[in-house]
């Protein structure tokens, strides 16, 4: 029986190399900044909300490469956050993608400006998108609602405080700082081409179903995986006191929410039309995930 194609390895390779090319450095003086910048942005990973991007571009039956511009300014608005996520001040990891973090390789000040370096690059690289000016637009909008203080900031801020969440306070809090820009990865492209409402609706539906799927098998990875597996400490979540779906919910039962996520995820996506299969095999990369 032949074996069933997984990830999207041909539109990992699409980011890759539409990454390894930008540059952001026009002078000497501020090359060592882009080394920092292009440190993280290059490290390696999945690719998962470019290739998310991507793939909705396939399934709306446009060329992947058409939206180069977007999905890698997504790319690297989600590497600017882990650079802010690992400071000291914020989770204050030492590791990622087994790496050193940008803040032990090149300092907490030039870390903190190479994070928001690649945020202003992200919008730069984003209005470069081909396309009528008001999708556009409409689409940028939507990447920075859920970058800002009704999404990925706004939930590092509930994060940090460090408050003990019930089921509707955790489901909250990763919906805002997880969720959101996975969502946003989707939704995206349907904007940009003017897709109706209605179907576009089908794909956030199934966007947000995969943010939630994303964070409680991270939850789950953060107790069952080695540091050299994961690629950064583990147990990090634990040692800050962290409400996760672990902690509230104990192990099976949080693999078992994985698993009815992972099910509404493809729910949705089985209701959308057009070639939705790399997206599914995105979806079933987060839920069998263990790196």
């Amino acid at each position: 029986m032949a074996t069933e194609p997984g990830y999207p390895e041909d539109l990992r390779d699409l980011i890759e190399a539409a990454l390894a090319e930008l540059r952001f450095s026009p002078a000497p003086r501020t090359a060592g900044l882009e080394e920092a910048m292009r440190y993280s942005l290059l490290a390696g990973g999945k690719r998962v909300r470019p290739v998310l991007a991507l793939a909705t571009a396939r399934a709306l039956g446009a060329a992947p490469e058409r939206f180069l511009p977007v999905a890698a300014a997504i790319e690297l608005v989600h590497t600017y956050s882990l650079i802010h996520d690992d400071l000291p001040a914020m989770d204050d990891d030492d590791l990622r993608r087994g790496k050193p973090t940008s803040h032990k390789q090149f300092g907490e000040d030039v870390a903190i400006l190479a994070g928001d370096g690649l945020f202003a690059e992200a919008v730069r690289i984003f209005c470069e998108q081909p396309g009528e000016p008001a999708h556009v637009l409409a689409a940028l909008r939507e990447l920075s609602a859920a970058t800002g203080v009704d999404g990925m900031v706004g939930g590092q801020y509930i994060d940090v405080l460090g408050e003990h969440l019930d089921a509707a306070g955790l489901r909250e809090l990763h919906a805002l700082k997880t969720g959101r820009l996975i969502s946003a990865s989707v939704c995206v492209v349907p904007i940009l081409e003017g897709t109706d409402e209605s179907e576009t609706l089908i794909y956030r539906r199934f966007a947000d179903e995969l943010g939630v799927l994303f964070q409680i098998i991270d939850d789950i990875l953060d107790v069952t995986e080695s540091d050299e597996r994961l690629g950064k400490p583990h147990g990090s979540d634990e040692r800050h006191g962290k409400t996760t779906y672990v902690s509230l919910y104990g192990l099976e039962r949080a693999r078992e929410l994985a698993g009815e996520s992972h099910a509404k995820a493809r729910s949705a996506l089985a209701e959308a039309g057009g070639d939705t299969e790399d997206l599914r095999r995105v979806a079933d990369y987060i839920f069998t995930r263990h790196e």
